[in-house]
């Protein structure tokens, strides 16, 4: 082995043991707390995260073996299965958070109706289309033969070995990434940009009552004055950063599998 692909086999064991404790820090969270598990976001959150640990115990430690002995870990029975499930638990994984900004939309945006429009049997119904989402690309992957052992990502992925099925193979990757991370991504900015709207609209309203308050104080200390307006300002940042926060981490964890795939 080279130095960088011992370097690469390096991240990989700590991106998996990385991943392995959150989500297993996750599960027990939602085990053991009965206000999380009488939340309808927690069936989403539990949703994502048996994705991210099934995709951590099965497609990582063969992708870590690839890389090791360069060649396919297990036979092609296993590489199918395996390649069969990242498609499956990628897809799964961008629609859960999407399903998650739905959730926050309506919360923040119709707090009134939330109880009303987002109850477990909605949340068991947007589940089960994401589900029927997810799985409908590798049947048809599979069906085709375009799942196997890829020597360029050391991994058992979407992959089509026939010349002649080029542009077919093609246009299924284009509709597969639009239909999964594009469709995702535009839930998310939709949702969270009209969240940060109301957001920023109760900014407002609280920014004028600190003004008139402190308008009405004359004889506050001017330190206590600095201070309030001090909070103001981070008010109105902080719900554009944990926006930001969320959408900059969808892109970061599921960009580089569109680009390379």
């Amino acid at each position: 082995m080279s130095i960088w692909e011992v370097i690469l086999a390096f991240v990989v064991v700590v991106l998996m043991l990385v991943a392995l404790l959150a989500n297993v820090l996750v599960l027990m969270c939602f085990l053991y707390s009965a206000d999380i598990r009488k939340q309808v976001p927690g069936l989403f959150i539990l949703n994502l995260t048996f994705c991210n640990l099934l995709m951590t115990v099965s497609n990582m430690p063969l992708t870590l073996a690839g890389i090791i002995y360069k060649s396919q870990p297990g036979g092609d029975q296993i590489c199918h299965t395996v390649g069969f499930l990242e498609t499956f638990l990628t897809t799964n994984s961008m629609l859960s958070m999407a399903a998650l900004s739905i959730d926050r939309w309506i919360a923040v945006v119709f707090p009134l109706s939330y109880h009303s429009k987002m109850r477990y049997r909605d949340a068991a119904l947007i589940l089960s289309y994401t589900w029927l989402h997810s799985v409908s690309f590798p049947i048809v992957a599979a069906s085709l033969s375009w799942v196997g052992f890829h020597h360029l990502y050391a991994s058992c992925t979407l992959y089509n070995k026939r010349p002649e099925d080029r542009t077919q193979f093609v246009i299924f990757t284009g509709v597969f990434h639009s239909l999964s991370f594009l469709l995702s991504l535009i839930v998310l900015c939709f949702t969270y940009l009209k969240v940060l709207k109301v957001a920023r609209f109760h900014c407002k309203r609280i920014d004028v009552i600190t003004m008139q308050t402190l308008v009405l104080l004359v004889d506050i200390h001017p330190s206590v004055r600095e201070r309030c307006l001090e909070e103001q300002k981070r008010r109105r940042q902080r719900a554009t950063k944990k926006i930001s926060t969320f959408i900059g981490t969808f892109i970061l964890c599921f960009a580089p599998y569109v680009i390379t795939r």
